[in-house]
């Protein structure tokens, strides 16, 4: 059996890449915080980011995943190493006037199992998009991961594909789980006391 990294490992990585930064920051949420986790220093490391991967992907063997699906940019690597660990093929989606879409002759075909990863979820506002993609396109969402969950737990999707009368209330599975705080810019403590503000985050805000 494949060890998989424990929460602590996984921290232990992002530290020693100085990936667990603290300051003040703009989630891609819009959000403000006062940590954040910018994966992408992590991921930049083939090995780092194939053992990050290879944990995520070990929590859903067994499902029969035919396909993982991921938001660019920054969920790119983490979808392809996963998908790679699953043997499965790996898509993205993309923003387009606002909004996620398949481009590049990508495709969710019907009801074809398919796993949305991301690398670190605050709202998971992006994820929710993507899953409501593959519903509306045929497929059927497997499962929900990430890296990091900095919602400490308290994310969830309902889940409903064409077939279901029912909705499925699931939570994403996550190497680590930290409730970190998040504010709105109007409440922002750091904001009142002046401090610089940096947006690492890789979404492009419209408007």
């Amino acid at each position: 059996m494949r060890k998989m990294l424990t929460s602590k490992e996984v921290l232990a990585i992002f530290r020693e890449r100085e990936a667990y930064l603290e300051g003040h920051f703009e989630l891609s949420s819009g959000l403000h915080s006062g940590r954040y986790l910018q994966a992408a220093l992590v991921l930049q490391y083939p090995s780092d980011a194939t053992k990050l991967c290879r944990s995520l992907a070990y929590l859903f063997e067994g499902l029969e995943v035919e396909a993982v699906i991921s938001p660019a940019i920054g969920g790119i690597v983490v979808g392809q190493k996963v998908a790679e660990a699953l043997e499965t093929r790996a898509i993205f989606a993309e923003r387009e006037k606002g909004y996620f879409t398949l481009r590049r002759g990508f495709r969710v075909n019907l009801g074809e199992k398919v796993l949305v990863v991301e690398d670190v979820m605050t709202t998971g506002g992006s994820v929710k998009e993507i899953v409501r993609l593959v519903e509306l396109s045929g497929g059927k969402v497997a499962g929900v991961g990430c890296l990091v969950d900095r919602s400490g737990g308290k994310i969830f999707f309902d889940l409903k594909n064409k077939e279901e009368l029912v909705q499925r209330r699931v939570y994403p599975k996550s190497l680590v789980s930290l409730e970190i705080q998040a504010y709105p810019k109007a409440e922002c403590p750091f904001c009142k006391e002046g401090a610089p503000l940096v947006k690492p985050g890789s979404r492009v805000r419209e408007g």
